[in-house]
């Protein structure tokens, strides 16, 4: 049965091959028509410029943090319709920088596409208090032009315990010299239904532009700016990467193919994969994200591949003295199924991201995986299709060739070189695979270390960029940006660094007795990242804080208090909805409700944190915590959030792996049984790949790089790029084997062989994935790199530890074949 399978199945390509050699303008014809159709979709590729909130969509920690914000109000957590104005340099508690912000918040308030409806920083807090019935910011700029500085001064001073002023400056404010570095002032936008992110974002640069145009240092932050720097990141990124991909891509081809038509040939196909793969994009309304840059430069690295095999075998074979036709049919004969195998294998190891709980990474698995199979179908058919119409037009025509010559062969230095592993793993093919299992286990073992991260920063260009990027020139300049330099100010002067602090998302009924006695009990009993107070007992800052602070202030409030604190700890434990009535309509109603909701129905406590603790160590901490609630609580901010994606990226790039690895394992036996009768041939195949990432893994710790939102898609993406070496070098193996040579034998006629071509690819295909590091994101940078790196480790342990598997599968190979056929039933 397996025979006949394997029959039917060398005659089914035959078939297919035939159609290609015997209507090449057929196929030409086709494929241009659908290239034409694809091209129509790229027009409605959208770009996804939300960066990091696409990772956390759906995730329960999100979706508390998403209340928190929707039900508490916060000046440092704008809601989509606020934009923060940035003041920093200097002290910006000055007459002269509160004008300054008074006069870009007069100019943004007489523009009404800007849609202002309120605005509140420091300038219009000391504004209102030197004249309450300024409410616009032309008079409250006039109001403040007729005070006297002194007067100012003395009014900064006066508001130092008014959390409404001192909420929006810097925590080196000081007001005995009524100074501050920095401010930070909330524009609320008047929205109507259907306002979209890109008219925020309209909104939001339009305003950048305007307090840039003021003297001082403002600038206007928010999610529409941190959108439009995105979506100029994956323009930029792209504008220097594929330059130099192409031009690396041009270089190396021209090496390879040392022909100017068989080169044109080479590059119309990669167009094609692109058109193709851009064009199933916008078809599908699957968003081109900083993740997807990586697609093209995969895909063009797999078409690089087979388009240097597919010319170097026909080239081969017009050496042997076929003509053309008979050439490509031979070629083609030979590396059809080879292109199936690879396809298909590729497929399991780029596809295999689709598992991921993440979007942008299942998005990313999809289109590379689709991408592969239109790569297959380029040059598989269209490019033989192509070459030997070109072929004849250049025989009816006489024109020249400029270099038909394989790669390499046995007698070449190089074809010697790459065959040096073959000849000297002949003598101990036991001990180089040994050798190879162990020295793969241990980087294995070493890389099992390696770390898992996500952070807003690796979708963000750094805040300097290297003299490389900032000196291109136009139309290559990259745009400025400023979000990285706005965080790094608001972390390092503002008291709402999410990274050192935890959140409680606490619902239930704050109105029955001992409600708030809950909220702090579980207080004394902190432990981990959470412990950070006297005794080990965790620093809250919740409604329990708002009342306390405001009991120490306002005696009437006091005396309310301690009239319902049975215990007389300083929390009430009755007649709460009067405490809260009193407190919401008091100088401290802003702040409480920043902690708790009108309805009393649900509450945020902010916890700080130990700096030492690890991302991980403290969300666990918090989370064991919320289930010390008495009500349901459920731990969240950014940092809690953050850690949840980060191990769901560390468990999708460990189920991709396994899932590629398995697919692409088993499918090769079972090709490999059902074409050749020799399935373990598969296990062979898969060998050299296994060895290749365990050291990718090591290689990637010793770096010190981690598993984040793109480089954990490495793992089971290696599998799928690396495996076609191996498919290439055992395929041909198996031609030259059957064909009478011992295993030795065959092995060095391929490394001289095909090997010349794979040296090829992985040239080209390591320098063209390696441009990647010149993006303006660290996470395409690190992904690039390490791709170079795979590409490399697979291309050299195809070379060094495919030769001994083979040695020792031929000494085993008909006891076990026969055994593992009977097993697979193929």
């Amino acid at each position: 049965m397996s025979r006949s399978l394997g029959e039917q199945t060398e005659a089914w390509t035959r078939r297919l091959n035939d159609a290609i050699v015997d209507s090449p303008r057929r196929v030409i014809v086709v494929f241009l028509v659908l290239t034409v159709v694809f091209a129509g979709g790229i027009g409605l590729v959208s770009t996804d410029t939300e960066a990091t909130d696409s990772f956390t969509e759906g995730l329960d920690e999100q979706e508390a943090l998403d209340a928190v914000n929707q039900e508490f109000e916060d000046p440092f957590e704008p809601e989509s319709e606020s934009t923060q104005l940035i003041h920093s340099g200097g002290n910006v508690l000055t007459k002269e920088a509160l004008l300054r912000d008074l006069r870009v918040l007069e100019e943004i308030e007489s523009r009404d596409d800007l849609r202002v409806a309120s605005a509140n920083g420091p300038a219009t807090v000391v504004a209102q208090r030197l004249d309450p019935s300024a409410t616009t910011a032309a008079e409250q700029r006039r109001a403040m032009e007729s005070t006297s500085a002194t007067r100012v001064r003395q009014t900064v001073r006066d508001l130092s315990e008014n959390p409404r002023f001192t909420g929006t400056l810097a925590t080196d404010f000081n007001p005995t010299s009524a100074s501050a570095s920095a401010s930070i002032t909330v524009v609320s936008h008047d929205v109507p239904a259907g306002f979209s992110s890109g008219d925020l974002q309209d909104i939001q640069t339009t305003i950048r532009s305007i307090a840039a145009d003021q003297p001082g240092e403002i600038t206007a932050f928010g999610s529409g700016v941190t959108n439009a720097e995105t979506a100029n990141v994956i323009g930029d990124s792209l504008t220097i990467v594929m330059p130099v991909v192409v031009l690396l891509l041009l270089l190396f081809l021209v090496v390879a193919y040392r022909d100017p038509i068989d080169l044109a040939l080479g590059l119309l196909s990669l167009l094609m994969t692109v058109v193709w793969t851009f064009g199933f994009l916008g078809f599908s309304g699957i968003p081109f994200s900083q993740q997807l840059i990586a697609v093209p430069v995969l895909l063009l690295a797999v078409g690089v591949d087979f388009g240097i095999h597919i010319i170097n075998r026909y080239r081969e074979e017009v050496v042997d003295g076929y003509e053309a036709t008979e050439a490509m049919r031979e070629a083609n004969n030979q590396l059809m199924i080879a292109f199936i195998i690879v396809t298909v294998t590729t497929v399991f190891g780029f596809g295999a991201n689709v598992i991921s709980d993440l979007g942008p990474i299942r998005n990313m698995g999809l289109a590379s995986g689709i991408g592969i199979i239109f790569t297959f179908l380029i040059f598989g058919l269209f490019l033989p299709a192509a070459k030997l119409e070109v072929d004849r037009f250049r025989e009816r025509y006489g024109v020249p060739e400029f270099n038909s010559a394989p790669i390499s062969s046995e007698e070449s230095t190089l074809g010697k070189l790459l065959t040096f592993p073959a000849q000297v793993s002949r003598y101990a093919p036991v001990a180089f695979v040994v050798v190879l299992l162990v020295t793969g286990g241990m980087a294995a073992a070493y890389g099992s270390g390696v770390d898992t991260s996500f952070e807003t920063e690796d979708f963000l260009p750094p805040e300097e960029q290297p003299d490389y990027v900032t000196g291109l020139p136009e139309p290559f300049a990259p745009s400025e940006y400023t979000v990285t330099e706005t965080l790094n100010l608001l972390e390092d002067r503002f008291s709402t660094n999410q990274d050192q602090s935890v959140k409680l998302y606490v619902e239930g009924n704050f109105e029955e007795g001992h409600a708030l006695e809950a909220l702090a009990d579980p207080n004394d009993d902190a432990t981990g990242a959470l412990a950070v107070g006297d005794g080990g007992s965790a620093q809250p800052t919740s409604i329990v804080t708002v009342i306390r602070g405001h009991a120490e202030r306002d005696p009437e409030f006091a005396a309310l208090v301690a009239r319902n604190d049975v215990d007389g700890d300083g929390i009430p434990d009755r007649n709460l909805g009067r405490i809260y009535d009193a407190l919401f309509a008091s100088s401290a109603g802003d702040r409480a409700e920043q902690y708790l909701t009108p309805d009393r129905r649900s509450a945020q406590v902010d916890y700080a944190i130990d700096s030492s603790a690890s991302q991980a160590e403290a969300a666990v901490d918090a989370r064991e915590f919320a289930d010390d609630f008495r009500y349901e609580a459920t731990a969240t901010g950014q940092l809690v959030v953050f850690d949840a994606v980060t191990d769901i990226i560390f468990n999708s790039a460990i189920q991709g792996l396994i899932l590629a690895m398995a697919l692409t394992g088993v499918f090769l036996v079972i090709a490999y049984a059902t074409l050749e009768g020799k399935p373990l041939l598969g296990i062979v195949n898969l060998f050299p790949i296994l060895i290749a990432i365990a050291f990718l893994l090591g290689t990637m710790r010793y770096l010190g790089m981690s598993l984040n939102a793109l480089t954990a898609t490495i793992l089971s993406i290696s599998i799928g790029l690396g495996i076609a070496y191996s498919v290439h070098a055992t395929h041909r193996f198996i031609d030259e084997f059957n064909a009478g040579a011992d295993a030795y034998e065959s092995m060095v006629i391929t490394l001289s062989g095909t090997g010349g071509a794979l040296l090829g690819s992985m040239l080209t295909t390591s320098l063209g994935t390696g441009a990647l590091a010149l993006a303006i994101t660290p996470v395409l940078g690190d992904f690039g790199l390490l791709m170079a790196l795979s590409v490399a480790y697979s291309f050299a342990f195809t070379v060094v530890a495919l030769p001994p598997a083979v040695l020792l599968w031929e000494r085993y190979h008909g006891a076990w074949d026969a055994f593992a056929v009977r097993v697979t039933g193929a």
